[in-house]
């Protein structure tokens, strides 16, 4: 079934938001992401965020970019935690990196971009 949103909402849907150094740049419908699944987002500079929302609300951004490939696909990683952190496991080398600081907690040298991630 397809929903014209226009139509449905009775309120004003949440904007999920990162914060870059210029301030609040917007992304999408907090609505629209799906717990334990990513998102890319296209960042004004060029650059990709990897968008994630947990089963308890929690969302986190890192950079979209692997660090040991090269290539731009956390967003399509699988999720998880690790003694109580949440992490996503790149889809092509498994490393995992942790969603909060964004370290790599399979090579202590290595870790992604976080950032501050809002709902408005």
């Amino acid at each position: 079934m397809t929903l014209a949103p226009e139509t449905t909402r009775t309120t004003a849907a949440l904007t999920l938001q990162l914060l870059l150094e210029d301030g609040w740049f917007p992304i999408c419908e907090l609505s629209l992401l799906t717990p334990g699944r990513g998102v890319a987002a296209l960042l004004p500079d060029g650059s990709q965020a990897a968008l994630f929302t947990d089963r308890a609300g929690r969302t986190y951004a890192i950079d979209n970019r692997d660090p040991f490939s090269g290539a731009a696909v956390l967003s399509r990683g699988l999720t998880g935690t690790h003694r109580g952190r949440p992490f996503v496991a790149s889809p092509l080398l498994k490393q995992r990196f942790d969603l909060e600081s964004g370290r790599c907690l399979d090579d202590e040298d290595v870790r992604v971009t976080t950032y501050e991630v809002r709902a408005a």
